[in-house]
Formats: C-alpha cells, structure tokens, sequence
C-alpha cells in the first residue's frame, strides 16, 4: 500500500478530533442538536487551520443516515462516501479554478433537483473570494433564497474580498490561528499513535515553524521523520528548519545583559557555521525580549516550552526595563530591514551591535559600558531621557557618594537612579513621591494613574533596595494620592517640556531663523523640533 501523508492521515473524522476550533465547533453542535440551521456558512481563516476540513464533517452530519447529528457515526456509506471525496449529493468547487459566470452558472443549474441520495445537496465552495463579480451575482439570488434541500458551505482565506450582500446571508465563523501549544501537544499525540520516536524540543521548533497552520505542521512533521532517519530529535531539526539552537539565542540575550559586544560578534560566528535562518533568530530574540518585558511586570510569563522560568527571572533582573523596550524595538526594525543588508550574517551584526550602541550608558563606538557617555533622544520616554540625562551628569565625588549613604531626607528622583533599581519596582518607585520617614518606614505617595504598579511583593522589594543601600532595615509604606509632590516621571516630563520651550524660543529668536521667514515667507514647525542630547566632554 502507498504511503498516506500525515496531513491526509490525520485529518479529522469528526468534530471530537478536531482541536484548536471549540469556539466555532461549539457553535455548529449546539446548530445540529438543536435543528436551527442555517443555509449558508462562511468558514473564514488562514491556510491549514480546518475551514474545509470542519465543512465537510458538517456535511458528513448533515447526512449521515443515522439523522442529522453532531456525531456522525462514520460508519454508513454516506459518511464513508464523504471521507473518500465521492459522494454524489457533496459538490465541492475549488473557486480559484472556476471563476467564470459560466463555470457559476453550470454549478447552479442542477441546484433545484433533489438530492440523489442523502439528505441534503451541499456545495463546498472553497477559496470564494476568488471568485469573479459576475459570479458574485449569479451566486447571489440562489445564496439567498434556496431550496429547503441545498446548504452553502464556502471557505476562503480572504473574507475581505466577498462582496457585503454576500457576508450577509451568510453565518460567519472566524476560525483561529493555532497556538505552537496546541499544534505541539498534536504532534506529540500523532507521535505516540505512529510509535514514532521525538524530543520535545524537535516538536516545539516545528510547531513555531508552521505559523499557526496544523496542516503545515503535520508536513513538516513527514519532513522530519524523513530527515532524521525515523527518530525526531532536535538538533537534526533545527538543522532542517534552518533555526537557531536555543542555547545560542540564550547566550545572545546574556551578551546583550552584560554589554559585551565581541562576545557578540563571536556569537554571529558561529552561529554563522549552521546555515541559520537569521530572519527568524531576530523573531526569537524579540519573542523572547517581549516575554521578559511581560515577566518584569508581572513576574512570570508564558515560557511557551522555550526557557525556562527561571532563565527568564535571570534576564529580567539583568536587564533594565527601558532596556528590554529598546532592545525589542530594534529587534524587529532589523528583521523589517533585513532585506536591504549587503547579506543576512552582516544584517544581524549590526542590529545586535545597534542595541549596544542606543542603549544608555554605553559608548557609541565600542559598545563598552561608559559612565558619561551617551547619547539619544530625550522626546518620547521620560524614563529613558532621565537615565540618560542622569549619565551624562558630572561624576559625583566618592566622598559625597558615602555620605549619601547616611539618611536624610533624599531627593527621591535621584536616589531612584543611585539604587539601580529594574523592572517594575523601577516603574513603582518612579511614580511615587516621597512623603516622609517615621522611624524605619518610608512613607511614599503614589500618582492615582500608576495604581495597578502597586503590589505587595514590589513593594517589600523597594524596601529591600533602600535597606541594601542605607544599610539599615527599612519598611515602605504606599499610600495613593491624588495631589502629591512631584514625582521622578513627573519631573522628567517636566524637564522634557521646559527644554522644548527653552528652544522654540531660541529658534524663533535666531536672526537666520528670522532671515528665511522674511525672505521665503517660511514657517517654523515647532511642532517638530526635539532636543538631543549631547557629549557632556
């Protein structure tokens, strides 16, 4: 006997084994036990995810000869019919091949006889958005009133292109992109039911490959068995999909954590020996960069089979939030450009050399960490222009540093910086101002806005920071306030806002400035104008 593709192996008999769908297969049993159907559905998403595949088990239920039921037995010869593509009474039109009135024409004529053996006559217009206007309208009239005997099912990837007078007589489901979950937790089923040997890792990095579709999943799986000679193991997997190793991408993220830019370039290296597909190493590491943004604020995240926990608390306190947001930004800029590089190897150099040089603190040319050099915008993060503001500041003399380590009433903005404080705690500390001390508590007040900061947990660690450096035990008491002292964010945008206003001023006072607009009839864009920060040297 040939060999049966595991997509077509698969496929689901029923609506119990299909998965990733409940919301719409929800639906259509609840429609079947009921009896309250509808003579038109409109199946609607990406490739592989089971819009035909869920149509023609409708159809199945449709006329199964046990009755119309939500669990067709599979057994009679309608569904047994069904399942091998040859039953008379389901008419299937592939719409991106028939797109003509005429081919319409000739599937409608027969549309008012009975069925000829089952229940109910079912057409199966699959890729409907293909088809042209005329069609639309020669489909249009029998779409809306037909005979009690003919169900409508259509499919297509694109229901933007459908015509409204068609969406309307229509029931729409939109059926969802599957989770790497999801498809990896099939695979694994398939595995086990084929007695096929598999790392879950090698299952993981095919279930990301296929991008949401079980149809390209089970493809890639045949793929695999093949390429990895029956046992599916991850490495050989990689190699196939052309990914990166895990632990590369891990390492990668520690560089950037610790500043180190040959260790990088290194990194680029060897990674360059596998054949990677760099496209996809800048998705991992804004994936990952993401989730870490997530564990910062809410101290844990969906590791997704990817790292672990305890990698992810790891890289969250190594990395300053601000940083992690930056990171990110340039990561998917640099695979938005990575077309336009000389070469992929280079492309990805200098997107992970770029997060060096724009991140606070680090030198422009080496990308080695500097205590007064740095430059960038200072318009759009508060946060951000503090820190940078804050660098390029003299340096403050060691015996000044020590003294500050005994108490005394701070100035809150500043302190914040001094403790080096990451995450949430940062964004909590930062949105507070500070009050008072009354005895070992310090009592702070926090802007109504930043409320959901606010936590139990964030605030025993703020305490923990302040005990650290004054080196004394410490309590913090938050309280929300609606008038409060100015807070560090606030004091930023502040800052921010007079800086801007200091140089409109400037440049409406600027003789050249002046010159243009009587000359030229200019017009100055305030609007527009930023303030950058410079060298302090």
């Amino acid at each position: 006997m040939s060999y049966l593709a595991l997509a077509r192996k698969w496929r689901p008999k029923d609506f119990s084994e299909t998965v990733g769908q409940e919301h719409v297969l929800r639906a259509l049993i609840n429609a079947l036990e009921s009896g309250r159907l509808h003579h038109a559905y409109l199946f609607t998403g990406t490739r592989g995810v089971g819009k035909t595949t869920i149509a023609r088990i409708l159809a199945k239920a449709l006329n199964c000869e046990t009755g119309v039921t939500a669990e067709p037995c599979g057994k009679c010869s309608a569904c047994i019919e069904i399942d091998e593509g040859r039953f008379i009474d389901l008419i299937e039109v592939d719409a991106a091949s028939k797109t003509k009135v005429d081919d319409t024409r000739d599937l409608l004529d027969n549309v008012q006889y009975a069925p000829a053996r089952g229940r109910y006559k079912v057409y199966l217009i699959d890729e409907v958005h293909m088809l042209s206007r005329s069609s639309f309208n020669a489909l249009l009239k029998t779409l809306e009133e037909p005979p009690a005997h003919v169900k409508f099912l259509l499919a297509t990837t694109d229901p933007h292109k459908l015509p409204a007078t068609v969406l309307s007589r229509c029931l729409q489901f939109n059926l969802k992109r599957m989770t790497p979950k999801v498809i990896s937790d099939r695979l694994e089923h398939i595995c086990k039911a084929e007695s096929i040997e598999y790392d879950s890792a090698a299952l993981a990095m095919l279930a990301r490959a296929a991008d949401g579709s079980m149809r390209d999943a089970l493809s890639l799986l045949d793929q695999a068995i093949a390429y990895c000679g029956g046992k599916i193991e991850a490495q050989p997997t990689a190699v196939m999909l052309g990914t990166i190793d895990r632990d590369y991408v891990i390492r990668i993220l520690r560089l950037l954590a610790d500043n180190d830019a040959r260790g990088l370039v290194d990194a680029i290296r060897e990674i360059d020996e596998q054949f990677p597909d760099y496209a996809r190493l800048l998705e991992d590491l804004a994936r990952d960069l993401q989730r870490i943004a997530v564990y910062q604020i809410v101290g844990t995240c969906d590791s997704d089979d990817d790292l672990s926990e305890q990698e992810f608390a790891e890289l969250a306190a190594a990395m300053p939030g601000a940083d992690v947001q930056l990171l990110y930004q340039v990561a998917i800029m640099g695979r938005r450009d990575l077309h336009l590089a000389p070469d992929p190897r280079s492309g990805v150099e200098m997107t992970l050399l770029r997060m060096l040089a724009f991140k606070p603190g680090i030198d422009e040319v080496t990308g080695a960490a500097s205590g007064v050099k740095a430059a960038t915008k200072t318009a759009h993060k508060p946060d951000t222009s503090a820190a940078v503001r804050k660098v390029v500041q003299a340096h403050t003399p060691p015996d000044a540093a020590a003294q500050s380590r005994t108490w005394s009433d701070p100035d809150w903005g500043q302190l914040v910086m001094q403790m080096e404080l990451t995450g949430a705690v940062r964004l909590l500390a930062s949105n507070c101002a500070y009050l008072h001390r009354k005895q070992n508590t310090v009592c702070l007040a926090l802007d109504p806005r930043s409320e959901s900061l606010l936590t139990k947990a964030r605030t025993l660690e703020l305490a923990e920071y302040l005990s650290k450096y004054f080196d004394e035990r410490l309590t913090v008491d938050i309280a929300i306030a609606a008038e409060l002292a100015e807070t560090p964010v606030q004091e930023d945008a502040r800052m921010v806002d007079e800086e801007l206003e200091a140089a409109r001023r400037t440049l409406e006072a600027d003789p050249n400035v002046q010159s243009l607009k009587d000359m030229f009839g200019a017009e100055l864009k305030t609007d527009t104008i930023e303030i950058i920060a410079g060298d302090s040297e």
